[in-house]
């Protein structure tokens, strides 16, 4: 770096905003500097959120592996035809939220491949089927993709997609299929889905009706440093204009299972050095967001506890399943235990508090 690392990180630290440029040359950090960001992160961390590690009883239910999209990253979607496809009717989804229910969930993720026959009214119907079954609970799901495709195929505007899902029962909408969002890199890693500008504008308008969302970034497949900063900018521009985001979830890619690696066109997915750099610069980088999870399932236990030593403030959730992780190589990444979320927050000298999907603080906080 043609300037001190040590005087920009006390510039970030007094209030400093880094420009994107300046995130690049972070992202792009080397040997003990990497200990350096992460150290400056994690303080500022403690200044936004104190010692508290959260996290989300939450459960995934997988309701189809059919996808029109076919990512390259992902190994999880199937086509109609092909063997292990599935789509669980309406009886399915309800035992599965009756489970759900059974378990003292505060958040239920409907979790799906974007199935080609999909309308507006299917995913209304599931939204339906599990608020009667799971009353109370928040039920987080339809990325900008999925509104947008539902929206087209069922002739209406994706405000008025958004406005019928929230009135059958939406709480939250996933920040997913943001991926990366420069239209270079989806291109390549995700052609079919919406491009930057769609994704972007649907996320503007549900903030902007009042429904909140994640943010998420999903990095280690053939994006640069750059691409990585393009898209923390991004998301920072919207924060500035709606304050709708309650958290970031970085989503390392899983490459094990995947077209991207089995073509050579993505690595073996980010390096440790490149994990714990991206927590640390969307935490310094991100001052309008006061969350950045630690997705265990994508990086493992031991990875998420140095996540925690920089910047990352919470684990995300108890999930029970995760079959897209599972599914593109990530083994154990369907259930973790919040008493073992516990022994990772007291290792580090922390108190795991339980959450709700927008981060209240639920009363009873004993890991069960």
């Amino acid at each position: 770096m043609a300037y001190s690392l040590n005087d920009l990180l006390d510039d970030v630290l007094a209030g400093y905003r880094l420009t994107e440029e300046e995130a690049v040359s972070l992202l792009s950090a080397r040997g003990r500097d990497v200990w350096k960001i992460a150290a400056a992160a994690d303080e500022l961390r403690e200044r936004k959120v104190g010692e508290t590690v959260t996290y989300v009883r939450n459960q995934n239910i997988h309701v189809t592996n059919i996808c029109k999209n076919r990512c390259g990253f992902c190994g999880f979607g199937r086509g109609a035809d092909d063997p292990g496809a599935f789509r669980d009717d309406l009886d399915t989804v309800r035992e599965k939220a009756r489970i759900a229910r059974e378990r003292n969930v505060t958040e239920i993720c409907i979790l799906s491949g974007v199935h080609p026959d999909y309308t507006l009214d299917s995913y209304i119907d599931l939204i339906r089927c599990v608020r009667e079954e799971a009353p109370g609970v928040d039920i987080h799901t339809a990325s900008p993709d999925e509104i947008a495709w539902a929206a087209e195929r069922s002739g209406v505007s994706t405000r008025e997609a958004l406005e019928q899902v929230r009135d059958a029962g939406l709480g939250t909408l996933q920040g997913t299929a943001a991926e990366i969002l420069v239209d270079d890199v989806r291109r390549v890693i995700c052609p079919n889905k919406c491009d930057t500008a769609t994704w972007v504008r649907v996320i503007k308008e549900a903030h902007g009706m009042g429904i909140r969302s994640t943010a998420t970034i999903m990095y280690g497949s053939c994006e640069s440093e750059a691409d990585r900063a393009r898209h923390l900018e991004i998301l920072r521009e919207i924060q500035d204009e709606t304050g709708g985001f309650t958290e970031l979830v970085p989503l390392s890619y899983l490459y094990e299972n995947t077209a991207l690696y089995r073509q050579g066109l993505a690595p073996a997915g980010a390096t440790g050095r490149e994990d714990l750099l991206l927590f640390a610069v969307a935490r310094l980088f991100l001052d309008n967001f006061d969350h950045i999870q630690i997705s265990w399932g994508k990086v493992g236990t031991k990875m998420a506890e140095l996540g925690l030593l920089a910047g990352g403030d919470d684990l995300g959730g108890t999930m029970f399943c995760d079959d897209v992780s599972v599914d593109a190589g990530g083994e154990g990444a369907d259930y973790l235990d919040p008493a073992e979320m516990r022994r990772i927050a007291e290792d580090l000298g922390r108190t795991l508090r339980q959450r709700t999907t927008t981060y209240k603080i639920v009363a009873s906080t004993t890991p069960d």
